[in-house]
């Protein structure tokens, strides 16, 4: 079988099992299998494949028409340019997120204590340490996969962070901070059963939001006023219509929210700032 008869059946079967970008994820998955970059595909398209690699993509392809992510079989995603292990347990970083990793970037300044709640792979965390590196930054999350997978990225990426494991701000009793940015979990729970395959995936303690997806958002700006230093940001990453509801939630002694679109021009990230 040669490359491009390989990629022509996958192809059929990703298109098949309903899989978005299927041409695509078939080039990936066999650019992974190769060790070849995505692009370098074009050009061989007559180079035939051994049996082991055959058996490899085809076994990748098989998961993928499962609808399993294509972060996860690659076993990595780019996150503001840095390259992160991703694997199962632990909520793919997005795209959509960078826009809440730059708004800590244009904030953010030496000195600065940073803490990431709910930090995942630590993608957020990783940006905003190597993107300052004179910042102090902490990051939690209540999973263990996702602390341990925080660690691994930090370390080989070559980024201090100080990743805890509990309960939002429980790991961080008595600090404050200059900086505290979160992606927490935001889908309100009665809208997970409709949503992509491809999040059946991922862990629900990352996705769920309780009942109207704004558990979480009432937790941290409950407690947000313990931890921020006066003149200090928080820093959110919202869903879909929910930009507005955290108007309610604002505790008193803080500006209004501030409001930054993603790349699809959709609310995607708000800020607000601690009065003296």
């Amino acid at each position: 079988m040669t490359v491009a008869q390989a990629l022509n059946e996958a192809c059929a079967r990703l298109s098949l099992a309903r899989v978005p970008d299927f041409r695509v994820d078939a080039q990936w998955l066999l650019a992974q299998v190769l060790g070849v970059g995505r692009l370098a595909l074009t050009l061989m398209g007559d180079t035939a494949l051994d049996a082991a690699q055959e058996a490899a993509f085809m076994g990748f392809v098989t998961r993928r028409a499962s609808r399993e992510p294509l972060q996860y079989i690659l076993g990595s995603a780019s996150f503001m340019g840095h390259e992160l292990l991703t694997r199962p347990g632990v909520l793919i970083p997005r795209d959509d997120t960078e826009t809440l990793a730059q708004m800590a970037l244009s904030r953010v300044k030496p000195g600065d204590r940073v803490l990431d709640l709910c930090c995942g792979s630590g993608n957020l965390a990783i940006a905003i340490k190597l993107g300052c590196p004179g910042a102090l930054v902490f990051a939690s999350d209540l999973s263990d996969e996702a602390v341990a997978l925080s660690r691994e990225n930090a370390r080989r990426l070559g980024a201090e962070v100080f990743v805890s494991q509990g309960d939002l701000f429980s790991p961080h009793a008595g600090r404050l901070f200059d900086i505290i940015v979160s992606n927490p979990p935001y889908i309100p729970s009665g809208e997970i059963p409709g949503l992509q395959a491809e999040l059946g995936f991922e862990p629900a303690l990352a996705l769920n939001g309780g009942a109207d997806g704004l558990a979480c958002y009432r937790a941290i700006l409950a407690q947000a006023p313990r931890f921020l230093k006066p003149r200090g940001y928080l820093m959110l990453e919202t869903g879909d219509g929910q930009a507005q509801a955290l108007d309610a939630l604002l505790p008193p002694g803080f500006e209004p929210w501030r409001m930054s679109r993603d790349l699809s021009g959709l609310p995607r990230a708000v800020e607000t700032r601690r009065k003296d």
